[in-house]
């Protein structure tokens, strides 16, 4: 359809330079320009790092995406951008960029979540999200059970993590066993090898009196670390493949019986699955059993557009354009805790994070 809005997306909340360009909910292009390699010597993300990295890559990445695309910047219809959460100097350099381009375009801004990106990302894989759509999302800094009645409008917390997030416990565990940063696609691969039943692993906040939708994952991850310091500590080897696969269980195990108990609870009949974590192959079997257990329909996009990337802004931005969602102002600030109840931020409200500066038109463009 010639109608359907033709949307460039910036995501730059942590550590990937993301653009991408969709039509309708159909994706066009995915650049990516990723500071992970640059991170790695420091065994985690470096907030000033990825700040320059994207500032570098910025403009190289969104000229690769036009390129693609096969579509000019004035063909587009608008311009959407992660204003957060994330790491406010990283989500700075996306928003001002966003500003830049769509004030020189002069076409319209819309200010999009990070977490409702993850969800609506699926539109590109499987089609319109049903309504209402419940979403487990799990990254590096953020595991969410959300239920949305409309992505662009309507998005409901049902349940978060009260400590470290899934992707935060991969890392760290991957660090105490030598394995290199990131942790999560190291851990998949050693636990296909491993026995998942080898060591009996805490479940956090399964007791029948704990938060029925909330996680935690800090217990699991000091339980797994000093079960490797008493192997070492005895002087025995330590069974790499089975603490990973074992780990890992207790991880998917969780996440997926919280988030089909929310289903059930809820009466909705969808569980879609994003965030970085999503790409785990485990967390993708153990779901998909589950799920046809219980009469749930799973969506999982692929695992390129499960990790942080621009078309999921877009796939956002379109569905704003095509709701008739009201553009955000020129006082869009990048926010570092944007609630995720806020799918995009229409005016210039801010949340009074005084470490991030409101960036004024006349700043930007002198």
């Amino acid at each position: 359809m010639a109608d359907e809005p033709l949307v460039l997306g910036i995501e730059t909340s942590c550590d990937e330079t993301g653009v991408g360009i969709v039509r309708g909910t159909t994706l066009l292009a995915d650049a990516i320009a990723s500071s992970v390699d640059t991170h790695a010597r420091f065994g985690g993300v470096v907030p000033e790092i990825a700040s320059r990295a994207h500032l570098e890559a910025m403009v190289p990445t969104i000229e690769r995406a036009l390129k693609e695309a096969g579509v000019g910047a004035r063909d587009l219809d608008g311009i959407a951008v992660t204003a957060g959460p994330g790491l406010a100097g990283a989500l700075l350099v996306g928003v001002s960029a966003a500003k830049a381009y769509a004030y020189a375009l002069g076409k319209p801004l819309y200010g999009v979540n990070h977490l409702a990106s993850h969800i609506c990302v699926d539109q590109l894989e499987h089609g319109p999200l049903p309504e209402p759509t419940m979403a487990l999302l799990v990254s590096g800094g953020h595991s969410s059970l959300l239920l949305a009645p409309d992505i662009t409008a309507d998005v409901r917390p049902m349940g978060a993590t009260i400590d470290d997030a899934a992707g935060e416990a991969f890392d760290k565990i991957a660090r105490v066993l030598d394995l290199g940063f990131p942790g999560g696609p190291v851990i998949d691969r050693l636990a296909r090898e491993g026995d998942p039943r080898a060591i009996a692993f805490p479940r956090g906040l399964s007791g029948a009196k704990d938060p029925a939708y909330d996680f935690s994952f800090s217990g699991l991850k000091t339980a797994v670390a000093r079960w490797i310091e008493a192997k070492r500590a005895a002087g025995e080897e330590v069974p790499v493949r089975d603490v990973a696969a074992s780990f890992q269980e207790a991880v998917v195990d969780v996440l997926t019986r919280k988030a089909v108990r929310a289903c059930k609870d809820e009466g909705v009949d969808h569980l879609m699955i994003g965030g970085g974590v999503a790409a785990n192959s485990r967390l993708r079997a153990l779901a998909e059993e589950r799920c046809e257990r219980a009469g749930i329909r799973l969506r999982v996009p692929r695992p390129k557009l499960c990790t942080d990337n621009g078309a999921m802004v877009a796939a956002l931005g379109a569905e704003m354009v095509a709701r008739n969602r009201p553009a955000s102002d020129w006082e869009l600030s990048a926010d570092s805790s944007l609630p995720v109840t806020e799918s995009h931020v229409p005016g210039g409200h801010h949340h009074g994070h005084d470490h991030v500066h409101e960036v004024s038109k006349e700043n930007l463009y002198p």
